[in-house]
């Protein structure tokens, strides 16, 4: 989900930490380091990274593409590949025809039924193509702000793992408790009476 869609969903998030000046420059360079690569080609089913707004199937990132003003605008680009059930079936069941022939027995081992497993798993994924699922960002690192347009669980987690990792910065999510503990300038008693809270049943 992008920014230009007809409709979005937002997770917004509080960052927290430094970058080294200059800062353009060490966006440019995480983005660079941990850019997505292709695995279509390759025995891995999932992969994620950083991709360029523009075009995020060509992850080449330039600074005028990057950087908005005093924001920065990027994408993260999770590939997957995914074998559906029936061809996993088929290909096994082909497999196994082939090996109780070519061993004259009427039957396989629960190991070497595991091997062919695996065998036929690593060569469907070998051949099929991945599918992207592409999320965009604007950072505003001034602000402290980020904003992620997806409300989806395992992106989300993927955002915050490899954020982390690229920036050495702290996503803290921010919904309703967050906000208040951390942007509503709450004394220090305040904080503590909001951590006591407990949530409010509204069914019997």
């Amino acid at each position: 989900m992008g920014v230009l869609s007809s409709s979005v969903s937002i997770t917004q998030y509080k960052v927290e930490g430094q970058l080294p000046a200059p800062v353009n420059e060490a966006v440019l360079k995480g983005l660079q380091r941990n850019s997505i690569t292709d695995i279509d080609n390759e025995s891995e089913e999932l992969v994620s990274g950083w991709a360029a707004f523009e075009n995020p199937y060509k992850p080449e990132f330039e600074l005028a593409g990057v950087s908005l003003d005093t924001r920065f605008l990027f994408s993260l680009r999770i590939d997957k590949k995914s074998i559906p059930a029936k061809t996993m079936k088929k290909h096994y069941f082909l497999e196994m025809s082939k090996r109780l022939a070519e061993s004259g027995r009427d039957f396989l081992s629960k190991n070497e039924k595991r091997e062919i497993r695996e065998h036929v798993k690593t060569t469907l994924t070998l051949r099929i193509p991945a599918t992207p699922n592409i999320y965009d960002i604007v950072w505003d690192y001034e602000g402290g702000k980020l904003w992620f347009f997806s409300n989806l669980k395992s992106a989300n987690e993927e955002l915050e793992t490899l954020f982390s990792k690229t920036f050495k910065l702290t996503l803290i999510r921010v919904f309703p408790y967050t906000m208040a503990n951390l942007l509503a300038g709450l004394t220090e008693p305040e904080k503590d009476r909001l951590a006591k809270l407990a949530p409010t049943a509204f069914t019997g």
